[in-house]
């Protein structure tokens, strides 16, 4: 058989092998670099990213010491324990701690942030130590002192004493640029087994999971185990995006991280050893539909003003109860969340803008925020159930002695709620204080009586309740009869 030969050609294959070639020379990063490409799709490998970044991650051990000892009972030298497994037993596994007092340890991870010795954590690693090591990646030990600690938004700073070895700081970044699905590593020291590096993506950016009244975490599904607490969480870049703090021991995947934006805002003042935040003076409600409604606004967006601090800077501005806050300083207020951190970050003393609605319309409120402190006739009891669900009787003096409100406080205390109702829907509970209805006082059981006939049919009912400390709206929806 003869076989014919034909020419190829190979231009197409040249351009495909020019293509490859630059695609090869992209990734071929100089030590310590990452190019603008992985930024966005994630390198091959994350091995120069750790290269660069984990020199100045530390990792902290504490130790307490705990004043009474829970093994005293059993350790005390005329105990029948001691004289059962004897003295050197008790050595062996219990120390030379004194009768009366014990120590413990804990470990967290932190990141180095200036050549001065500054280190940030968080704050619950180091809050009740009273003696701080910390232990860099060469394996060099330093004594650490608490600088300022923030419980708030559990972070702190401490400090060592830098020497020629002391390793360079981190680079901050910025946690707003940060997406959802942007790749991110953790550095830290989970279970003390020193420094380990995992990797993910952010998975959610804002979460509130009830930690402090500041909350505003990122989301990732890089590992973070006990340990890591306080340590970085970078970019792509290098550059720390957020403190990671918290993890979610049930589930798989799911870690916190503090944004790095929010310590930014509070280093100046942790450095001082002390945080001082904006405060109004007032309590703060979400709005739901409900209450849109009823409040003759159109959205859900804004915050309702529960109640008022007495002579707070609130009241002195001439913010009303009842108003509801949609902007400070030109800015939208989305939530009571929001508004809460908006306010705390805003110095004292500063001049600000409010806008309300008031009675459905609205108008512009100055006001000076201030600085956060540390932290009628008698009628018988209704016997029976309204169509509301509620059953309540005037506040008596005794009353007001068992839920510890003031002898001064007036309203009608609901005494049951019936499981179903209006009411119930709403989560109103025996014990809780009606202090207006449709934005009219409440001072007894007379009161109470006339607003509920003067409700309009069909309409809901807008309550102001007290319940211990906090003091909010509900709108209970009109029952199925009366729609």
């Amino acid at each position: 058989m003869k076989l014919s030969s034909r020419r190829i050609d190979t231009r197409p294959f040249q351009g495909i092998a020019a293509f490859v070639s630059l695609l090869l020379c992209t990734l071929t990063l100089a030590p310590g670099t990452l190019g603008a490409a992985f930024a966005k799709e994630g390198p091959p490998s994350f091995a120069d990213l750790s290269e660069q970044v984990k020199h100045a991650v530390v990792n902290i051990s504490t130790t307490q010491v705990l004043k009474e000892n829970p093994m005293q009972p059993f350790a005390a030298p005329n105990s029948p324990f001691r004289e059962f497994f004897g003295d050197e037993f008790f050595k062996r596994f219990f120390g030379d701690n004194p009768p009366g007092s014990m120590k413990t340890s804990a470990l967290g991870s932190g990141m180095i942030i200036d050549t001065e010795g500054l280190i940030l954590t968080n704050n619950h690693v180091v809050e009740k130590a009273d003696e701080i090591k910390i232990k860099t990646d060469l394996q060099k030990e330093y004594d650490a002192k608490v600088v300022g600690r923030d419980p708030k938004t559990d972070l702190a700073l401490i400090r060592v004493t830098p020497d020629k070895d002391f390793p360079k700081p981190v680079r901050l970044g910025n946690s707003d640029a940060i997406r959802v699905g942007d790749w991110v590593m953790a550095v830290g020291n989970p279970f003390g087994l020193g420094h380990t590096v995992t990797a993910g993506i952010i998975s959610a950016k804002g979460r509130v999971i009830g930690a402090g009244p500041y909350d505003d975490f990122l989301q990732t599904d890089a590992a973070i185990n006990p340990g890591n607490s306080g340590g970085p969480l970078f970019d792509m870049n290098g550059e720390v995006v957020g403190v990671n703090s918290a993890i979610v021991a049930q589930g798989q995947g799911i870690g916190f991280a503090i944004p790095i934006n929010l310590a930014k805002e509070i280093l100046t003042q942790l450095k001082t050893g002390k945080v001082t935040r904006g405060w109004l003076g007032i309590m703060i409600q979400d709005i739901t539909p409900d209450l849109a409604k009823s409040f003759e606004i159109q959205e859900t967006k804004g915050v309702i003003v529960a109640d008022l601090v007495t002579d707070g800077p609130a009241e002195k501005s001439g913010l009303k109860r009842g108003d509801v806050i949609t902007r400070v300083n030109g800015k939208d207020v989305d939530n009571a969340h929001a508004l809460s951190r908006m306010v705390a970050s805003i110095a004292p003393e500063t001049s600000v803008t409010l806008q309300v609605i008031r009675e459905g319309k609205s108008r512009e409120i100055k006001a000076t925020i201030g600085t956060m402190p540390a932290d009628g006739s008698e009628a018988a009891p209704s016997k029976k159930e309204s169509t509301w669900g509620l059953t309540v009787q005037n506040l008596t003096p005794e009353l007001a002695q068992r839920f510890e409100w003031d002898q001064t406080e007036q309203g009608v205390v609901i005494s049951n709620v019936q499981p179903g109702s209006p009411a119930a829907d709403v989560k109103l509970r025996p014990g809780d204080l009606i202090k207006e209805i449709n934005r009219q006082k409440i001072q007894n059981l007379k009161d109470y009586n006339q607003a509920l006939q003067k409700a309009k049919k069909g309409e809901s009912l807008l309550l102001l309740i007290k319940r211990g400390e906090r003091t909010f709206y509900v709108a209970l929806k009109a029952p199925a009869d009366q729609q």
